[in-house]
Formats: C-alpha cells, sequence, structure tokens
C-alpha cells in the first residue's frame, strides 16, 4: 500500500510517499481501507521532531472495515468507521485498536466524518468542560477561522456565549463572522489586549481558547477578567516562554490549564460521549464544518506548507 512516512524531522519536504506492506490486525485491532485522513497540527508538530521516527504520520482518519482481528465482535467487515489517537492514518490502509475506533452515522460521509472529529472533539472539550460556557459569558477564541476554532465559536455561540475571534486576515474575519463571531479582532493589525479591555468595558473576558502559544499566551493574560481562565490548547506559533506563577497571582488569580484530547477522551465513556455529541451536531445541521481543501495522499507536504504558511481556513483532509 501507499503511505506518507517521516523518517527524519524538519519541515514538510520530509514527508515520503512511500511503498509500504499492508498492516494486519492483531487481536482488539482491526484493519481500516482509510477514504479520508485529517490533518492537524499535532501532525505538524510531531514532523518537526515530537514524534516517532521512521513512522507514518496522522492520527485520524475515517473509511471501511476490511479485516478484524482475532476476537473482534464490536465491528464487522464493511462497517464505516472514524477514529483519532491511532498513530497511522496518512496511509491507504491502518490498523486502529477497537477502543478508539467509532461507528460512523447513516447521515455522515467518511470524509466528514475524518474532517470534524478530533478538531470537533477538541471544541467540545473546551466549551463545555476546561470552561463549561454559559449565557453571561464573553470568550475569546484566537484563530477563530482555523479547524477547532470555526467549531468552537459554533459551539460557543449555542450555549449563549458571546464570542470575540482574532484572525490573521479579512478572508478569516469573513470566516469567523459567518461563524457566529460577535467581534473579530485582525491580531496582525491591532494589539487585541486594548481591543478586548474596550469591548468588555475594561473588564476582561472570562476565558481564553489558545491554540497559537508563543506570540499570544502571555500577553492575552492581560485580556482575563480577575479567576478567568487561559486555556491554552495548542503552540501552533510556538511553545510559551515558561511562567512564573504569582505572574497568575498579580494579574487577578487566573487560573491557567494546558489541555489536550487524549486526557479528555482518555475513557470509552468520554470519547463515545463527546463524539456522539458531535456527530450529532454535524448531522443535524447544528455545526457546519468548512473544509477548505482535500489533497491526494501524495501531496501531504503541500497540504502542511499551507497550513504552516496560514494559508487555510477550515480543515484539509488527505484523501488515499
Amino acid at each position: 500500500m501507499k503511505a506518507i512516512r517521516m523518517s527524519v524531522p524538519g519541515g514538510p519536504e520530509v514527508l515520503e510517499y512511500v511503498d509500504v506492506e499492508d498492516p494486519t490486525p492483531a487481536a482488539g485491532q482491526v484493519l481500516v481501507k482509510v477514504e479520508a485522513a485529517g490533518i492537524n497540527f499535532a501532525d505538524v508538530y510531531a514532523r518537526r521532531g515530537r514524534g516517532t521516527f521512521p513512522s507514518i504520520v496522522g492520527q485520524e482518519g475515517a473509511g471501511v472495515v476490511e479485516a478484524l482481528g482475532p476476537d473482534v465482535t464490536a465491528f464487522k467487515v464493511g462497517d464505516r468507521v472514524a477514529y483519532n489517537g491511532a498513530p497511522g492514518a496518512y496511509a491507504e490502509k491502518q490498523v486502529v485498536p477497537v477502543a478508539r475506533l467509532l461507528p460512523v452515522p447513516a447521515g455522515l460521509s467518511t470524509k466528514l466524518a475524518a474532517a470534524v472529529l478530533l478538531q470537533g472533539m477538541t471544541a467540545h472539550y473546551l466549551a463545555t468542560t476546561t470552561y463549561a460556557l454559559g449565557p453571561n459569558d464573553t470568550c475569546l477564541v484566537h484563530a477563530a477561522a482555523g479547524g477547532v476554532g470555526l467549531l468552537l465559536t459554533q459551539i460557543a455561540k449555542s450555549r449563549g456565549a458571546r464570542v470575540i475571534g482574532t484572525v490573521s486576515s479579512a478572508d478569516k474575519e469573513a470566516a469567523a463572522r459567518e461563524a457566529g463571531a460577535d467581534e473579530v479582532i485582525n491580531y496582525e493589525t491591532t494589539d487585541f489586549v486594548e481591543v478586548v479591555k474596550s469591548l468588555t468595558n475594561g473588564r476582561g473576558v472570562d476565558v481564553i481558547y489558545d491554540s497559537v502559544g508563543k506570540t499570544t499566551m502571555l500577553k492575552g493574560l492581560d485580556a482575563i477578567r480577575p479567576l478567568g481562565t487561559m486555556a491554552l490548547y495548542g503552540s501552533a506559533s510556538g511553545e510559551p516562554d515558561p511562567i512564573d506563577t504569582t505572574v497568575l497571582n498579580a494579574k487577578g488569580c487566573l487560573y491557567l490549564t494546558r489541555a489536550n484530547l487524549g486526557v479528555y477522551t482518555s475513557t470509552r465513556e468520554t470519547l463515545l460521549q463527546r463524539s456522539g455529541d458531535v456527530f450529532g451536531w454535524v448531522e443535524s445541521g447544528a455545526l457546519k464544518v468548512r473544509v477548505f481543501a482535500e489533497y491526494p495522499l501524495a501531496e501531504a507536504s503541500k497540504a502542511h506548507a499551507a497550513l504552516e504558511q496560514r494559508e487555510t481556513i477550515g480543515k484539509l483532509i488527505l484523501v488515499p
């Protein structure tokens, strides 16, 4: 089969389109014929050096069950399934643990399932658990036109919150407003802290959801109300500088968390609950998924370059 392998850390150019042996499912696993793989910043982080080398790239995908490992009874050949947290998704076939496998509802295509699962569940835990938004809350969503940002904005609005989004271009501003953002700030041309303070009468927001990291997090502490929350869940611009906890005290006894989807879906129960909500919202039309582009599997490096260069709005997927 064909797959995308990384043998050394580096830029998009290290992604190799190669022939590898078809995998065979072991006990507790199934073999999935991949119909779409989600492209996420986690894949970029892995490629830059956090991953295992050599390895097949990707953590998220969807397709059809092609074979079952010994004693697997929860799924059958021909089932449409989706998954995240399963290494090796940038491939024509992938072995996936049953514990990470989810049925795709009849009203969703496998492409749409692969496009929304990881980012949708991320938006879900941020808005419902990390800081559970309500009608009296105001949140700041950085990268509001990104894959998570567009979904998070919609979920926040469905919970009655006021959403202030940040973006880096006029096209992205339009996308964030279409998703429901009440106010949108271009942080390339404007000091987002000053605007946030103005929009909140000097109070600050209740929570900042930050996937950008180094260029935004520490500065953002000045845009949060006393006893508010900074939820860092990504580091697209690099990891933030270390923080002295006395700073959190001085700025109003703030709460700071570094969140990740693995912990928030660490049990089968939470995985089913979050994915069930997300798939249900998409199936009903309550949650809109914006797929910016589909790339052939062979063009994974091109897709990574577009993501890193901030050329995209919404989600990117690979199609074997």
